[in-house]
């Protein structure tokens, strides 16, 4: 576990804007199976692919068509709420950062920390922003 006085600011990269924290499992399970669209960022401390990953996702968060719920676990933190997302992103390993796109409880886009490392956010960001214009 990281001391929360490291990842509150990590946190707030995404609280600041509108992403809810996701705690327990049941907080993920009750965000997931909410009906319209749900996107579920699981953050972590990692600074090769994570900090890019925070910027993406706050700017895909600017489209036009955007999930309408915007949610974060947080790796390494709160153990049992990524535990819980994970699940519901099988059958993909899991990755930390990661974002999952969810649409009425299913699980319709994926990236995984591969897809995210080395990569700018703007990349990152369109990638998303195509599946909010598919999905949302």
């Amino acid at each position: 576990m990281y001391p929360e006085e490291m990842v509150a600011p990590m946190k707030a990269e995404l609280t600041s804007v509108g992403f809810k924290e996701l705690l327990s499992p049941e907080d993920v399970d009750n965000a997931i199976n909410a009906s319209g669209t749900t996107l579920v960022m699981i953050n972590s401390v990692c600074g090769c692919a994570a900090a890019n990953a925070r910027p993406a996702v706050r700017m895909a968060a600017e489209n036009a068509k955007r999930p309408d719920h915007l949610t974060t676990v947080f790796a390494g933190v709160d153990a049992a709420a990524v535990a819980q997302a994970r699940k519901h992103m099988l059958p993909y390993p899991p990755s930390s950062p990661s974002i999952a796109l969810f649409k009425d409880g299913k699980l319709v886009h994926f990236i995984e920390r591969h897809h995210i490392e080395g990569r700018p956010a703007e990349m990152i960001a369109e990638n998303l922003n195509m599946a909010f214009n598919e999905y949302c």
